[in-house]
Parts: structure tokens; sequence; C-alpha cells
């Protein structure tokens, strides 16, 4: 195949061509949340942007399915923090309101226990209260205690560390003050268990972790921090699905004259002399620029988009080596009927709780047992089915692929075993009235979203693999190279993916201050 180099002139922009400065040119791998974020705000610093995205369509773990009038978001679909996008269309001149409808969660989440016990967790303080005096009254002022740590996190991590690109040793020792109070040595569960003694509400204040890609019982207890968020500024869910979030932005970036090509896979990052000077896709065209930042897995991205020669630091035996989060199981399905009584976010947890991560984390052995995430996004709004019908997925934290598991044997035994789960439990007669289904396994996160080992969020969110452990924002090993999303600091989430992309502001300067937003 000849080689093909392409400038790739913006089409979009009114000024002339000659706008950008010499060294302005910034490809973007990947238009998930991060990358997408990341786009905007270096093209209203000035830099000439281009996203590259791998799938047909942007999104990346947040890409949307369209079956049959059925609207399956991807994966992301619990929002918080929405000052963090609603600033991304003010950097833009723009009101998210008009381009996004976003419904706050009552009861953010329901909780249903395997004997069928409900607490139903919400933003209102005096409902939390009687929902804690429900299993155990005896709990409370050690409830009241656990929120007050939760705010020092909040304020102290996600406040004061969350956008800091930790790209020194220096960044990491005038954080210590802060880890210190928050005790980030102590485990999640563990800040939980020292003021809370029933079990069941131990699960309850503690689960957040896995949300992003966390073992309850390893991460550090800073991310007590998501408790107080979510109390501070909600649930969300988008009407018309998250996939709206993601269209948002990318309308932002079409006004700001960005270009994004989808079906454009990146096989290598091209660099001299140590210097990034743009990328070669699959289809062996190459692309110039001065700076890339990388919004796929970090750790597929140094161990395969970069040569072994320009990595000093990340090594192949130091990826290899890494811990890395869980995976997932989710399984997509639509029903000819409504489930009016199950609400739009519910958690079904199983027997096991300790036990069952540590099969997960630690053992990496797919348990006979699990515990669930139910998404019915028609409980809000019911344009996302066809009339009278229901949308859904089921989410399963289930071990990486060092479980050995041979998905494509697994899946049907597997998919079925939550079935009639979900049949005994919350949705009866759920096999009769299926229409729609297909699943998504951790072979998927490694092939369709190229994630090492098919973990789900990277490197686990443990404290010797976050903030500068992590792999930084700017990269220790290839100048020009910055990395965005859930598998670098400060991790995974929707507020950590985005917190990500507004951390390259300290290392990536201004070049032009004035907007070149057009409509």
């Amino acid at each position: 195949m000849d080689t093909q180099v392409d400038r790739f002139k913006i089409p979009f922009l009114v000024e002339a061509e000659n706008v950008f400065p010499e060294g302005s040119r910034v490809i973007v791998i990947g238009s998930g949340f991060g990358g997408l974020a990341a786009a905007i705000r270096l093209a209203v610093k000035g830099y000439e942007v281009t996203v590259l995205e791998k799938l047909d369509a942007p999104g990346g773990r947040a890409y949307v399915h369209h079956r049959n009038g059925y609207t399956f978001d991807a994966g992301p679909t619990i929002i918080t923090a929405p000052f963090l996008l609603e600033e991304l269309w003010q950097l833009c001149g723009k009101s998210m309101a008009d381009d996004i409808d976003l419904r706050l969660m009552d009861p953010f989440y329901q909780v249903r226990f395997n004997d069928g016990r409900i607490f139903n967790y919400t933003g209102d303080p005096e409902k939390m209260r009687h929902e804690v005096a429900k299993f155990s009254p005896e709990d409370l002022p050690g409830y009241e205690r656990f929120l007050q740590e939760a705010e020092k996190c909040y304020r102290l991590g996600f406040q004061d560390l969350s956008t800091v690109a930790f790209t020194t040793f220096w960044d990491l020792l005038k954080a210590v003050p802060s880890m210190i109070k928050m005790r980030a040595w102590e485990s999640i569960y563990q800040l939980v268990a020292r003021h809370i003694k029933n079990p069941q509400l131990r699960q309850v204040m503690s689960f957040h972790p896995l949300l992003i890609g966390g073992n309850p019982f390893s991460v550090t207890a800073v991310y007590a921090l998501i408790n107080s968020l979510e109390r501070k500024w909600g649930v969300h869910s988008v009407m018309g699905g998250t996939g709206q979030l993601i269209l948002g932005l990318v309308k932002l970036l079409q006004g700001l004259g960005v270009q994004i090509r989808y079906d454009s896979t990146v096989s290598k990052i091209n660099i001299e002399n140590n210097q990034v000077t743009g990328v070669t896709l699959q289809n062996g065209q190459i692309l110039f620029a001065d700076k890339v930042v990388s919004n796929a897995d970090s750790a597929w991205t140094y161990k395969n988009l970069i040569e072994p020669q320009h990595r000093q630091h990340w090594t192949n035996r130091k990826i290899d080596h890494g811990s890395y989060s869980m995976s997932l199981f989710v399984w997509y399905f639509g029903t000819n009927q409504p489930y009016p009584d199950v609400p739009h976010h519910m958690m079904l947890l199983g027997d096991r709780y300790q036990g069952l991560l540590t099969d997960i984390f630690q053992r990496h052995i797919l348990a006979d047992d699990f515990s669930l995430y139910l998404h019915r996004p028609t409980a809000t709004d019911p344009s996302l089915a066809p009339p009278g019908c229901d949308t859904f997925y089921v989410l399963s934290p289930v071990p990486h692929l060092d479980s050995g598991t041979d998905w494509a044997a697994q899946t049907e035994s597997y998919r079925l075993k939550i079935q009639r789960y979900l049949e005994k439990t919350v949705l009866p007669g759920l096999g009769e009235h299926l229409t729609e289904s297909f699943c998504m396994t951790p072979q998927d996160f490694k092939d369709r979203l190229l994630s090492v080992k098919g973990a789900a969020f990277g490197l686990e969110p443990l404290l010797l693999q976050s903030a500068w452990f992590r792999p930084h924002n700017l990269s220790e090993d290839v100048q020009g190279l910055y990395m965005v999303g859930a598998s670098t600091h400060p991790g995974a989430g929707i507020p950590g993916v985005l917190s990500s992309a507004k951390a390259l502001d300290s290392v990536i300067p201004q070049l032009i201050r004035k907007n070149n937003y057009v409509n």
C-alpha cells in the first residue's frame, strides 16, 4: 500500500487558512467523553484539532445502539457533576440547556437485596435518614459521621486534586497532607465499617467504586467523595439517552470547526527524537500533528501504539504486571410490555459481597452468583422504546480476561442465568416478552474498545495506581503525548474523564485568545 500523507486542513473554519500558528496541530485519538472534552478545550485554546474514532459513530464506551425502535446506551448512564458538562458549553459561548434535557433522579438508585429488602438511595437528607433507620436506627449517628468524612474527601480529593495533572513527584508531595487527612491508606469499605455496623448498610454506602472499576475492599477511601458528589449535585439522566450528551458535544465541535473522522483506527503514534510527529492509521495513511491526545486505554496506547524504544517508563513488563479493573458483562434487551414497578436505576445485590468481589478482582473467577445493575431508561423517557415497550440493560461485574473464560462459548448460558434471576425477582415473565437481545462481554472490551485484558476501566484505582502513580495526563515517556479518559488521572466515571480533559489546561498552553466558535 502506498503511504498517504494528509495534512487534514479543516473545512469548517470561517477564518483564513493560516489562522493556526506553527506547532498547533493536535490529533485526539478516540471520541469518548474524555476525547470530546479535550478536543473542545484545545480548539477553544486555538489549536487545530482533528478527532479520530475507530468506530462508525462517536462515544467510545458511550456508543449508542439503535435496534428496531429501541435505543440502547452502551455504557455510561449515571450523570453526576453536570457543572463539568455545562462548562464545556460555556467555553463555546453556549448553554447546555439549549441542547440537553437533564432530569434529576428520585431516587438516585433503588438497592434491592437478595432477601427482598429495598433501600431507596436519594439526595434528600431526611429521606436518607429514614432509609438508614429502616435497616438500623442505631447506625444513624455513624451514618452522619460517614457523611462528614465523605464531604472532606470531596473537598480535598475532588475539588483540590481531580484536575491537577500530577506531572512531577513534587505534585505528589504537595498532595500528601490531603491524602493523610483523608486516610487514603484505608479502603472505602474500612472507612464505612468504622462508622456503620449493619452489613447491608455497609454495602449501600461502599458500592460506589464499582461504578468506576474499583473493589470497595481495596480502593482508597478517597472515593467516598462520590457519595458527597452525588448528594451535592444529584444523579441525573438525559432525555433521549446519554448518547444525546455525546451528540451535543459533537455539535459544539462542529461549531468550532473540528473534524471527527470515523472508521479511523490508529495503528501507530509516530515519534522522532522522542517527539510526537503524528499518527499512522490502519490503512497506512499518515497524519501529521505536533501533539497527540489519547482517549484510548492508556495501557493499550503505550503497549500497542508506541514502539518499545520510546517507552522507558511504561514498559511491556510494567503494563502486563499492573492490577486491572474488573470487566463487565452487559445484556441489552427490549420487551413488548412495560415493567412500571422497576425504577430507572436499580442495584440487585446478591448474598455474597466481599467473597464475590474477591472472586472477580483477585481470584479472577467467573462465579456462579452475581450482583447486577439494572437500567430501565424508559422509566424516565418512554421514547427510547416502541410504544408500550421497555428498553433495558443489565450489567454484571465479571473478571477481566485473565479468568480464561471462553466468552464465545459462555455468553448465552451466562445471559440465561441472569434472565432467570430477573424473572424470579423483578421482571416476571421476562422470557415471554423479549423482543430484542444482544450482549457485550470482556472480549468485546478488548476487541472493540481496545482495552488491555478486556478491563472495562483500565488500571484498577488502587492507591498506588492513582494520581501520580497512574499514567500521567502528560506522558512520562514521549514529548507531545497526552492522556485523557478513564485509564489516566483522575480515573473513570463521567466526572473523572471530564476532569482528565480539564487537567490538560495546566500542561497545554493557550494559543489564541479569541473563540473560533461559529454557528
